[in-house]
């Protein structure tokens, strides 16, 4: 039995429990041989004694142990020890995709796909190792905290080969394949249809099929025709409402055949989203049987007479044509007379249209590249785009620096990330201080309460250096920089240190080699610190950075944005209560500064000046499972009140989502709140630290929960 506290492997110190499954817990422990914090799967022990459970087990091992890939979770160890078996895996804190759509109601298009685009590049490479995860679902999918899409729980995951893959196992039948609901069937196809459900759910905030059983949820799945997601969220472009079809049709040769293919049209809809490029395949039509008529019979005879014909045509005329010189205007009326007669579907007013088309479309063509050929010499200007002036060009967005001193350096990293500063840690000894505590910066954040006098503001990737107390048996750190990663990370690992990875561009380092390290090489840190490598992904030739666009007219931020080789995406008008920004750009869609692709879109919003905004709520409101004691079918009184006040809706429901449908509201934000009673009865359990058995009373209690939520602009 798993107790907190306890040594297994001779290396893993089981910390606390962070979630459990059906078959297995899963724990937080510390690996003391490299220095880390990893995740421990272990088999729950009931099923420990079943050698079916057990072998179930060491397949999800086997299956993932051989695929590394940044968006799959990785696995370290596979053990047993007394009777325990484990699996040790990347520790990856985040939260559940599921919980991520149930916090937000539902995603943004964007957010969406970039998910979903992380998720098939994670399949993609299991299944280029012909590995079939088969239950992917939100609950399998982990958002980290830095915001990486990553993969899990290859549990019922099966090694694919040339044959056909024929299983009674089936994942959760919300997003199972109609395949896999029949009988078992199930290959990459399968997957791909799992994660179109998912897509689905993210856009949506729901799922397509829902019933009281998972028997009818099945047959749902198997016999129904797949919803659109634009029935529920309108605002959908059109190329994500088909990737998502093509990924749920019933038939597998009707979908995607590969993630790749899926990758790319993925891609696609974020740079093009309301264009229709999505290729939607039938092959039962493209191979169906077809009658020939007897038109159709009558042109293939003239087709054929006439290739075998035309040689023996041409050569007579050609030999009798001195002979016969004389006859020749009444031969050639002969023959047109003839061939009118055999070819009567052919036109030749139509060609001559046609003829003529083709030489204007070439003409055109000519004119086109002439034109461009011109201006690149400079022999076309029709005016000149004015030059930016430095200010504007390197303008960036900034942030208020905030107060660290006292924290703890993890703490404070992250905070100062997550405003979009870069940390650097230095480390200074310190017999008064606890290891860890951030003594200083080298700038110093005014506290929450300061004037506006007193915040102190930077740009954004400003670094800030950290002066962090380390106790006086400090290791030194080794020189990483203008190392390859995996020799930066060994070298690291080696004495102790937990290595952090940031990517960036350099052209003067090797793509995968660090440019920098922070703390720096020959200072001393704590032993089991983590020490953060920049690695350099090489020139940023094939990225844009992009421009400040705020303050521009329509006009000049277009020019500026075809100039970087970026295009212009949506263009909306708001309300913006800077004056001075009115008529122009208030809003873009990409940070200052950050590196895109070029051709990617960038998303404008005019300012039609300061004003009074309207809002809408139009969304479901999912159930209150903020709570871990709600169960479903509780009545729970639900009520949605605005910043300002304004008391929207006030109802009781067992059932969820609640639908929401309002408009005209005032202010941005509002609060759901949910007021429900729990009641427990009497229970024994064992206590799982001290393996005492405790007896808990029955307990009758009102809970709240409240959650924050923004309402859309009208």
């Amino acid at each position: 039995m798993i107790k907190i506290g306890m040594m297994i492997g001779e290396r893993y110190e089981i910390l606390e429990r962070i979630g459990t499954g059906g078959m297995s817990d899963v724990y937080k422990a510390k690996d003391y041989k490299l220095n880390r914090f990893v995740a421990v799967k272990v088999l729950k022990q009931e099923f420990s004694e079943n050698a079916n459970f057990v072998s179930k087990f060491r397949v999800e091992a086997q299956a993932a142990a051989g695929l590394m890939h940044p968006n799959i979770v990785n696995v370290y160890d596979v053990g047993e020890e007394g009777g325990i078996y484990y699996i040790v895996m990347e520790l990856v804190e985040g939260i559940t995709l599921k919980k991520y759509i149930e916090r937000k109601a539902r995603l943004s298009v964007k957010e969406a796909i970039s998910i979903a685009i992380q998720v098939s590049m994670g399949l993609e490479a299991a299944h280029n190792n012909h590995i079939i995860h088969r239950d992917i679902k939100p609950q399998n999918i982990i958002i980290s905290k830095e915001g990486k899409v990553k993969v899990t729980d290859f549990g019922i995951a099966k090694a694919a080969t040339s044959n056909t893959i024929t299983s009674n196992v089936m994942g959760s039948v919300h997003y199972t394949s109609p395949e896999q609901a029949r009988g078992g069937y199930s290959d990459e196809k399968s997957d791909i249809y799992s994660l179109g459900i998912t897509m689905f759910e993210m856009l949506t905030g729901r799922v397509p099929f829902n019933g009281e059983t998972t028997v009818a949820i099945a047959i749902k799945h198997i016999q129904e025709e797949m919803p659109s997601p634009r029935e529920y969220v309108p605002e959908i472009p059109i190329s994500v409402e088909q990737i998502v079809c093509k990924c749920c049709q019933k038939s597998p040769d009707r979908r995607y055949q590969s993630m790749q293919e899926l990758i790319a049209d993925l891609k696609q809809s974020l740079i093009n989203p309301d264009e229709d490029f999505v290729k939607l395949v039938d092959p039962d039509e493209e191979a169906s049987t077809r009658m020939i008529t007897d038109r159709d019979m009558a042109q293939i005879k003239r087709q054929s007479d006439r290739h075998d014909s035309m040689d023996e045509v041409m050569r007579l005329k050609k030999n009798n044509m001195r002979v016969y010189e004389e006859e020749e205007d009444e031969e050639e009326d002969e023959d047109e007379e003839e061939w009118d007669e055999d070819e009567e579907d052919y036109d030749p007013r139509m060609e001559r249209i046609t003829t003529i088309l083709a030489v204007v479309a070439a003409l055109l063509v000519g004119c086109i590249v002439i034109f461009l050929v011109g201006r690149a010499m400079g022999v076309f200007q029709f005016g000149t785009v004015p030059e930016k002036e430095p200010a504007q060009e390197e303008s960036e967005e900034q942030v208020e620096m905030i107060k660290v001193a006292g924290m703890n350096v993890e703490e404070a990293k992250r905070a100062l990330l997550e405003i979009g500063l870069t940390p650097e840690i230095r480390y200074e000894a310190s017999a008064v201080h606890e290891a860890g505590t951030v003594l200083r910066a080298s700038v110093q954040g005014g506290a929450a309460t300061s004037t506006d006098q007193e915040k102190v503001m930077l740009n954004k990737g400003t670094v800030v250096i950290l002066t962090v107390a380390e106790s006086a048996e400090g290791v030194k750190v080794p020189a990483a920089t203008g190392k390859s990663r995996e020799e930066a990370t060994s070298i690291l690992e080696k004495e102790g240190f937990v290595v952090n990875v940031t990517e960036g561009y350099d052209h003067t380092v090797q793509n995968g080699y660090v440019i920098s390290q922070s703390p720096e090489a020959g200072t001393t840190a704590p032993p089991g610190s983590s020490v953060t490598i920049r690695i350099s992904q090489g020139a940023d030739e094939n990225k844009v950075r992009v421009p400040n666009l705020v303050g521009m007219e329509e006009m000049d931020a277009t020019v500026t944005l075809t100039e970087l080789g970026l295009a212009v995406g949506n263009v909306t008008s708001t309300v913006n209560e800077d004056a001075s920004l009115a008529e122009k750009v208030c809003y873009q869609s990409y940070s200052v500064g950050s590196y895109v692709d070029k051709g990617t879109a960038i998303d404008i919003s005019i300012s039609t000046g300061p004003g009074t905004a309207t809002y809408r709520y139009t969304e479901g409101i999912t159930a209150p499972t903020e709570d871990p004691d709600y169960q479903n079918g509780m009545s729970v009184n639900v009520t949605v009140t605005t910043a300002d006040g304004t008391q929207l809706l006030s109802t009781q429901t067992t059932t969820f989502p609640v639908a929401a449908n309002y408009t005209g509201i005032k202010s941005p934000t509002g609060t759901i709140t949910f007021t429900f009673r729990v009641e427990k009865e009497a229970a024994t359990m064992t206590d799982p630290n001290t393996g005492e058995t405790v007896t808990s009373e029955a307990v009758s209690e009102d809970r709240t929960v409240s959650r924050e939520v923004s309402f859309t602009q009208e």
